[in-house]
């Protein structure tokens, strides 16, 4: 598996935007049961992550030539841009003088699951008014997840970012992020945000959260109803994939064991997508690949510490 990321991005490769969060991971690992008021033992990590720069370094590795559009603390552009570079991200960061660069404690069990407990810091300033005419293009795709739109004051940004991305020929896909935070900002409310999106790749939280049905067929079946492709992650039951030309697919997980599932929804939308972007195709054969590129990756992504891909020489 650890080959499939190691070519980079050649000419002719998909050039892809992704705009929204990056942030500092904090990874705390317990070894045993959390002691309220007193110690407990743990093994803690400190990495970069955000979904959004995550799922970046994910295409970059992929083999996508990506430019990153987010925002941070004035003090950690540097370090933040030299992690994306060192992840062969070409980062567009801007600096915020007064807000704290994004943070998230990520608390894992021992089955892998995860707490997470969120600042956004910088991030709550980033705006789709980014995203200039001229970037947009020279670009094929555009991604980004729901985090950017749960606390953005201007809701409709959004549509008009996806109308001026198909107006210049670029296609549009969203990770919706957070089944938490669907609840809070309204699911239909989300929806609307999003509307006119290409793809979409939740997880079973989030497709309920965002449809209020349980079944996963359900859910997939509410979701094409709405947008062209849809990519419903299943956790270790693998994904389930449905079109509006009545396409259904579905595939196992690959994961054997997993130390830390941060991270891995995302390294699934970016190899899902990479297929999917360098195919320019819908065919099942097509979306089969896409399925098991993206399975492959979040398997990898699962059986190491930290969010992002390991880099390459």
């Amino acid at each position: 598996m650890a080959e499939l990321g190691s070519a980079h991005a050649a000419a002719g490769s998909p050039r892809v935007i992704v705009f929204g969060d990056v942030i500092d991971d904090i990874i705390v690992t317990p070894t045993g049961d959390i002691r309220p008021d007193t110690d407990t033992p743990a093994s803690i990590v400190r990495t970069a992550g955000g979904s959004a720069a995550n799922s970046a370094a994910w295409l970059a590795w992929a083999g996508c030539h990506v430019d990153f559009i987010g925002r941070v603390h004035v003090t950690d552009l540097d370090r933040h841009r030299a992690l994306l570079v060192e992840a062969r991200v070409s980062p567009h960061l801007l600096g915020e003088p007064d807000l704290p660069t994004g943070a998230i404690v990520v608390i894992v069990s021992a089955d892998g699951a995860r707490t997470m407990l969120t600042q956004r810091g910088a991030n709550a300033a980033l705006t789709p008014r980014d995203i200039g005419a001229d970037r947009l293009s020279r670009a094929g795709h555009l991604h980004f997840t729901g985090y950017s739109v749960f606390r953005h004051p201007r809701v409709e940004d959004f549509p008009d970012l996806i109308r001026r991305a198909h107006d210049a020929g670029v296609t549009v896909s969203v990770d919706p992020g957070s089944a938490g935070f669907i609840g809070d900002f309204g699911g239909e409310r989300f929806l609307e945000a999003i509307d006119g999106s290409d793809i979409i790749v939740p997880n079973l939280d989030e497709g309920r959260a965002l449809t209020g049905e349980n079944d996963p067929a359900e859910v997939l079946d509410a979701l094409v109803a709405r947008f062209p492709l849809v990519a419903l992650t299943l956790g270790r039951d693998g994904v389930a994939l449905g079109t509006q030309e009545g396409i259904r697919l579905t595939a196992p997980s690959k994961a054997i064991s997993a130390l830390d599932t941060t991270g891995a929804g995302d390294a699934f939308c970016a190899s899902f997508l990479a297929v999917l972007l360098r195919e320019s195709s819908r065919e099942p054969d097509v979306l089969s690949r896409a399925l098991s590129s993206g399975l492959d990756a979040a398997a990898l992504a699962v059986a190491s510490i930290g969010a992002r891909p390991r880099p390459t020489a």
